[in-house]
């Protein structure tokens, strides 16, 4: 149809497509699905906020607008979006160095950032970061979530906190005279609640079950105890039970280039989170999400969330298996969690102001123990030195300094070591006598030896031509004190070639020239030849000289030397 705009399937919402198909039996279970993940999403939502050090009513007010627009433009059926503990350490150590305003820059930048990678179709791309990283980093927020909630836990009096990791314990260590028993009795109650309520039933959070008994407890001691040294939610934060108005953000090209590390750190830990559970998800309903619609919708929620004051929104993986789990089946399962949150906001919204903070600091400590993988951190102690490397640093950088120097670092290394295995791999050899093909693709006839003429040299490479096993190549050659009349190099097991591996083999064929050495290319494949003859090198040796398979070569060769034409160029 004429002036019809089609999106092409990849970047399709999910929901557009759930719509043509969508049942009475769909809608029930999305309904009843959403009341629930709605309800389960609650205390993580206020914990994660004040973790993340911003009031708690922002945290709901993230978990409504972003858990919105993930389900409304998001590729998966069952994502649920909304803050995730993995964005306490970064959003809080925003906040820290550039303030409320730095943080909602931060993120409108990430949001961007996601929207790029999705219109460039980077969404494969993000799986391929490695995963001794992936759980370096998840295990290092982990700790670092942990620690920053010793002090609620344990109820101590801290003026104070220091915001490196090792300061932190020092002051801990130095104020365990200000611990109140109290406090301590109600989180260690609250983890207990968390970890015994699924034994029970499987249907009901045990985070719940914990926030509501703890806080009507705290209640009863507050109110006919006396005990006034249990600290509650409305203690410290004042409580604002309704949508805020839309913001206006101010950008300025200083306050940019400050916030971008941050920005690129929030967007890419939000792109793995929310690809990791769409894929996951994936594994549990058979379906197939779309990365790059996903990082797209991902994006949208980042950008439109920070004019409202919220934080970072990402796809949380334990609130889509809730999903999943209660028969959430379509994006309208999201939708109804977004507009449960926002009633709860509304009606019950006051009521948030008796949590006590100790619960909240039961629950975080519970999701810091889910969150650290230690069984898959353990297990990848046992693997490589290069990949038990790449965890390490990663793990200690994310502890000791701050997610954003993890991530570059990690990668960085990831990809040195990455290239050294690959040049390793990649091997050269010369014959000169004799070409044993016994175990070649290439035999004509079993145990084939052929006879190499005098004044040949056949070089192999075996593996990928790139930068790092270029000077390997030449370190080779450099081995003969001779110079043969021709060189033959067989590129059959060469699968690609990268600028200075073609830069390499062009400076041989011109060096080779001047030395009057003959070159012959054996088994070069068809992606190989292509880029040979982009960079015309096939000009400067002959096109007569790219041989299909070294029976040719040697032919070819033979020729060569029995007419004199070893240093005359077709």
């Amino acid at each position: 149809m004429k002036g019809k705009i089609r999106l092409a399937p990849e970047f399709k919402p999910k929901l557009w497509d759930s719509i043509k198909t969508y049942t009475k039996e769909k809608f029930f279970g999305d309904l009843m699905s959403g009341i629930i993940v709605g309800i389960v999403a609650l205390p993580l939502a206020i914990a994660f906020g004040i973790a993340s050090g911003v009031s708690p009513e922002k945290g709901i007010i993230t978990a409504i607008i972003g858990g919105f627009v993930v389900s409304f433009l998001g590729g998966s059926s069952v994502q649920i979006g909304g803050p995730t503990g993995a964005f306490i350490v970064i959003v809080y150590g925003i906040i820290q160095n550039f303030g409320i305003e730095g943080l909602t820059v931060a993120t409108l930048l990430a949001g961007i950032f996601l929207v790029l990678m999705g219109v460039l179709r980077l969404g494969t791309v993000i799986k391929f970061i490695p995963y001794p990283i992936i759980v370096g980093f998840t295990s290092g927020i982990a700790l670092t979530i942990f620690t920053t909630q010793v002090k609620d836990l344990f109820g101590m009096t801290i003026d104070k906190m220091p915001g490196d990791f090792v300061s932190k314990w020092v002051v801990y260590a130095q104020h365990l005279g200000s611990v109140s028993w109290v406090s301590l009795l109600v989180g260690l109650l609250s983890i207990a609640l968390i970890v015994l309520t699924p034994r029970v039933s499987k249907k009901i959070p045990g985070s719940l079950v914990a926030i509501v008994v703890m806080t009507v407890a705290a209640y009863l001691l507050r109110e006919y105890a006396g005990i006034t040294n249990l600290e509650t939610i409305g203690d410290r934060f004042e409580i604002n039970a309704a949508l805020p108005a839309p913001a206006r953000i101010s950008l300025n090209l200083e306050t940019v280039h400050l916030l971008l590390p941050s920005a690129f750190t929030i967007a890419m830990l939000g792109a793995i989170e929310s690809l990791l559970s769409a894929t996951v998800a994936d594994g549990v309903t058979g379906d197939r999400h779309r990365s790059n619609t996903e990082l797209i919708a991902q994006g949208a929620a980042n950008i439109i969330v920070p004019v409202f004051g919220g934080i970072p929104v990402t796809g949380a993986i334990a609130r889509t298996m809730t999903n999943i789990n209660n028969g959430g089946s379509t994006p309208v399962a999201g939708l109804i969690h977004a507009a449960v949150l926002l009633l709860i906001l509304l009606f019950l919204g006051p009521l948030t102001k008796h949590i006590p903070m100790a619960c909240l600091a039961g629950v975080l400590v519970v999701v810091s123990y889910n969150m650290s993988e230690w069984r898959t951190f353990r297990s990848l102690l046992k693997n490589p030195a290069h990949d038990v490397m790449v965890l390490l640093v990663t793990f200690f950088l994310t502890v000791i300094f701050d997610l954003t120097i993890a991530i570059e670092i990690g990668l960085l290394l990831a990809m040195v070591l990455f290239m050294r295995r690959m040049m390793e791999t990649t091997q050269v050899s010369v014959s000169t006598d004799r070409l044993d093909l016994s175990a070649d693709s290439e035999i004509r006839h079993d145990d084939e030896v052929l006879k190499i003429p005098s004044g040949v040299e056949v070089y192999e490479i075996d593996g990928p031509f790139f930068f790092g096993v270029a000077n390997k190549f030449d370190e080779c050659m450099k081995q003969f004190s001779t110079k043969p009349r021709i060189r033959i190099i067989r590129m059959r097991k060469v699968p690609f070639i990268d600028s200075t591996g073609l830069h390499n083999l062009e400076s041989l064929c011109r060096l080779s020239q001047r030395e009057h050495i003959h070159i012959i290319l054996s088994g070069v494949n068809d992606q190989v030849r292509a880029m040979i003859m982009k960079s015309r090198i096939d000009e400067r040796i002959g096109r007569e000289n790219i041989c299909g398979d070294i029976h040719e070569a040697l032919a070819r060769a033979a020729d060569t030397l029995q007419n004199g034409q070893d240093t005359e160029k077709r």
